[in-house]
């Protein structure tokens, strides 16, 4: 559904703390706090998950899952993985017209 890494992206991107996201989903911080220390998956009820989601898509957040292409347009970030979960060594620079090599990381 939504990581814990996902959450504070949306969040950085829409410039909210964690207790405007929980106020703009209708839950506790310490809800918001507890769902953000997730390690991958955020784990929780259904309808808060909902709740959150409905929340960040509402504020212009389009929440990307694993290997889905975007149907949007507008800027984002993503994590560049390969199919074996390792990250890529070589990406496209949005900085320079070249590939430019990356340490792969574990």
């Amino acid at each position: 559904m939504i990581t814990s890494q996902q959450m504070r992206a949306a969040r950085a991107l829409l410039g909210l703390d964690q207790r405007q996201l929980a106020e703009l989903a209708g839950l506790s911080l310490p809800t918001i706090q507890r769902m953000e220390s997730s390690a991958g998956q955020v784990r929780g009820v259904v309808d808060t998950l909902v709740k959150v989601i409905t929340a960040l898509e509402g504020a212009g957040i389009e929440i990307i899952g694993e290997n889905a292409p975007s149907t949007a347009t507008g800027r984002g970030v993503r994590l560049s993985e390969r199919v074996d979960g390792k990250r890529i060594g070589l990406s496209q620079s949005i900085l320079y017209d070249k590939t430019v090599a990356r340490e792969p990381q574990p």
